[in-house]
């Protein structure tokens, strides 16, 4: 098939790319690193790319939580309009096939369970328990500590700031064109991905990022709150044969969201821990810092992308940590 991919020359996008041309696809690369002129928002560009395609992977996005408000208009620029540009020109090309890189943080906080209420999804944090250290949520009918759980697809849509904000309205974008257009599309949420290209010394990065990017320089990594948040970590090749898998997966109508992450659940402060020890860096320094747009705990319920794709995360975070220090 030949594939239009967004997004194409990025830090997920690269290694997508490397393994569409393994499974013998024919890729056209859409991104402004390849071309300035190739900017998403710009119809005209993408129908042009977009002929002769049987498919189109939709990686290209303003990625990371934003540093201020100053920077809402261009993730709305980038994120909305970039991708309801992307469906338009897929309906005028009859292009029925869309993958497209959704994220975790479209739920908010991650699944919890109070001990006498059952499931609860907590309200967004407050600044005064932030301020006074307190950063697990509590039980918001009797405000009791909860424990956190792996989250499915069908927890509720929370997004707490602008970048979840416009993944969660790309999904329903993609909703809106697969009932128009009778196409499916795969919405892939992609939870923590590292490894091997990561982007480094900018505040948009992941934070094994910029963990990494500190170290490089010699630098202790800076780990927010306590350390204790609980994440999946996944290899950005897993991610890549998870997205490879979804242009040809057997998908029911409208738009299938699958989480891909790992299985193996750590804390902000053990993968800080564990790339100090594989650079033989300075230990991590927890600050107690805080974003008010972070949340506490979310991890992955991944088993629908593995009955759906056929696929499961493969690479031990202590290999991909070992891959990427190389």
């Amino acid at each position: 098939m030949k594939v239009l991919l967004t997004g194409g020359a990025g830090f997920i996008g690269s290694a997508v790319a490397e393994r569409l041309v393994a499974a013998g696809h024919e890729t056209v690369i859409f991104d402004w690193a390849v071309d300035p002129r190739n900017d998403v928002c710009e119809l005209a560009r993408v129908r042009a790319a977009l002929s002769g395609c049987g498919g189109i992977i939709h990686l290209a996005a303003k990625v990371g939580l934003g540093v201020n408000l100053s920077d809402i208009d261009d993730y709305v620029r980038c994120n909305d309009l970039g991708t309801a540009v992307v469906l338009r020109a897929a309906a005028e090309a009859k292009v029925h096939r869309i993958v497209y890189a959704s994220s975790m943080v479209v739920y908010g906080e991650g699944s919890y369970s109070c001990v006498d209420h059952g499931a609860v999804h907590p309200p967004p944090r407050t600044v005064a328990d932030l301020e006074l250290g307190v950063f697990d949520p509590g039980c918001p009918s009797c405000g009791k500590p909860l424990a956190p759980g792996l989250v499915p697809e069908s927890a509720p849509l929370d997004p707490r700031n602008v970048y979840a904000a416009t993944k969660v309205h790309g999904e329903q974008l993609a909703s809106s064109w697969c009932r128009e257009s009778g196409g499916v599309v795969a919405a892939l949420r992609f939870h923590n991905v590292y490894g091997p290209g990561m982007p480094r010394n900018t505040p948009y990065a992941g934070v094994a990022a910029l963990f990494l990017s500190s170290l490089r320089r010699g630098r202790s990594p800076e780990v927010f709150e306590d350390g204790a948040q609980r994440r999946n970590f996944i290899h950005v090749a897993d991610v890549a044969c998870a997205v490879v898998a979804a242009l040809s997966a057997d998908l029911g109508p409208g738009v299938t969201a699958l989480n891909i992450g790992s299985p193996w659940v750590t804390t902000i402060a053990g993968m800080a821990s564990a790339l100090s020890s594989a650079l033989e860096g300075p230990e991590p320094v927890i600050t107690g810092r805080y974003r008010l747009g972070d949340v506490r705990h979310i991890t992955a319920d991944c088993s629908a992308a593995e009955k759906v794709l056929g696929w499961r995360a493969e690479t031990h975070l202590s290999e991909g940590i070992r891959d990427l220090v190389r």
